[in-house]
């Protein structure tokens, strides 16, 4: 699944011909997708899908002026229609005095080896073997009575970027994933849980029946869950619902919403958010991490950051547009599809390990909520008001006492960020990660 040079020379020459049609600057997004995926319930696969799609978006730029074409037909004469309309949207939509390429000197010189394709595509059967020791393992544990289902999927993609201004790479990126959710109980008390990964390599997936028995262990876990009165105390954050904190910051510290002024960190630049402690970095070049990229959707150089650093918010996310609104330079976090300009995205974002074990920081509450799922998305991002659903375990003195259901956490993110501390267990499992969290001073709303 590679890009031939012949294709590279047919999105240029598409380029030179939005150039002669009129256009003051162009790129071209080029996409090449291939997928397997295979779902099985109570050991009897349901459904096995393979696709494969190609996708081309071309961006051209009169003046200050821009449109975003795309299509999947990648005939000469759909190229060139292709062209035409893109050129004939630019010199009829509004001006946008901040759109533009990268300048040529922001442009990756040199491409670093992310490692972020694994060349063996799996056959059916394997998927079907993978599903099946998934499911057989969760529904083996005890309690278990039931199955939503598990599934085992591949995909691998392909992207050439090719800009007017000389810039013409390619990369590619594979997943594998697998997982399962079942159910423990019987009538309506019954409880649900799941346990999924996902890698670049197949060789770096945990082993399918590991995945299995944590599910299902999971979802005996959650039976028989008690109501708790409303308080205001620490709240435990298992690793997997953990980085929706760290995510929540990603958002806020967008270049697009700052220049817009809708987030609650617009005036936090430099400012402490988070504890001394804290460090929080954006890795795009780490060696098959599931959000690598060796360069952006714009072409730009990419690299490490610490977005926060000893607690303090050093830089936004931004990509040319935004970093020319706020009259700074991009960070080369633009992303993109082909359907639309690009924006800013966070690549391998996590916060970095803590001092202490996820036991020592539970060890020390008296009573407290361990979060093991959330619910719904009551965050609002101008003001930081945050309120979700939740469930997990209720703490009394220091140990997880019983599980629990049907409650909602509330704080707002200014003051949560400020009472955050990690723990020392950070894996990078997911786009974005983080260690355990305690964070103290919740209100949780119970019965």
């Amino acid at each position: 699944m590679t890009a031939s040079s012949n294709f590279i020379d047919r999105v240029q020459s598409l380029i030179a011909k939005a150039e002669a049609l009129g256009a003051d600057a162009a790129d071209a997004v080029f996409v090449r997708s291939a997928a397997l995926s295979l779902s099985q319930r109570l050991g009897n696969p349901e459904d096995l899908m393979r696709s494969e799609d190609n996708d081309l978006g071309l961006r051209v730029f009169i003046g200050k002026r821009q449109a975003v074409v795309s299509s999947s037909d990648m005939s000469d004469s759909a190229l060139d229609e292709l062209a035409e309309r893109a050129v004939a949207m630019a010199r009829n939509v509004p001006e946008d005095a901040y759109c533009g390429l990268a300048d040529a000197d922001q442009l990756a010189a040199s491409i670093p080896d992310i490692d972020d394709f694994d060349p063996t595509e799996p056959s059916a059967e394997d998927l079907i073997r993978l599903a099946a020791r998934t499911e057989d393992a969760a529904r083996a544990v005890p309690g278990v009575t039931n199955s939503e289902g598990a599934s085992a999927s591949w995909s691998a993609t392909e992207i050439a970027l090719v800009t007017s201004t000389g810039f013409a790479q390619t990369r590619r990126a594979s997943r594998h994933s697998v997982g399962v959710s079942v159910l423990a109980g019987d009538g309506t008390a019954m409880e649900r849980d799941y346990d999924f990964a996902t890698t670049v390599y197949a060789a770096d997936l945990p082993d399918a029946g590991a995945i299995g028995r944590s599910a299902g262990e999971k979802a005996v876990k959650r039976l028989n869950p008690r109501k708790v009165p409303t308080s205001q105390v620490p709240v435990i954050f298992d690793p997997r619902v953990a980085n929706s904190i760290v995510g929540h910051l990603s958002s806020a510290i967008n270049g697009a919403a700052v220049a817009r002024g809708t987030t609650f960190l617009k005036d936090a630049m430099d400012k402490d958010v988070f504890p001394s402690g804290i460090t929080i970095v954006d890795d795009p070049h780490r060696r098959r991490g599931l959000r690598s990229k060796p360069f952006d959707g714009e072409g730009v150089a990419t690299r490490r950051l610490n977005v926060v650093e000893g607690g303090r918010l050093t830089t936004w996310l931004l990509d040319c547009r935004s970093a020319r609104q706020l009259k700074l330079v991009t960070t080369g976090h633009a992303a993109r599809g082909t359907s639309s300009p690009p924006s800013p995205g966070a690549s391998n974002l996590y916060m970095a390990p803590g001092n202490v074990s996820p036991n020592e920081l539970i060890g020390g509450i008296k009573k407290g909520l361990y979060v093991t799922e959330l619910i719904g998305m009551g965050v609002n991002g101008v003001t930081g008001d945050y309120s979700r659903g939740c469930s997990g375990f209720w703490i009394e003195d220091g140990e997880l006492a019983f599980p629990v259901s049907e409650l909602t956490i509330a704080g707002n993110l200014k003051d949560m960020f400020k009472a955050v501390t990690p723990a020392d267990d950070l894996e990078f499992k997911y786009g974005t990660n983080a260690p355990t969290l305690r964070i103290d001073g919740m209100t949780v709303a119970g019965k």
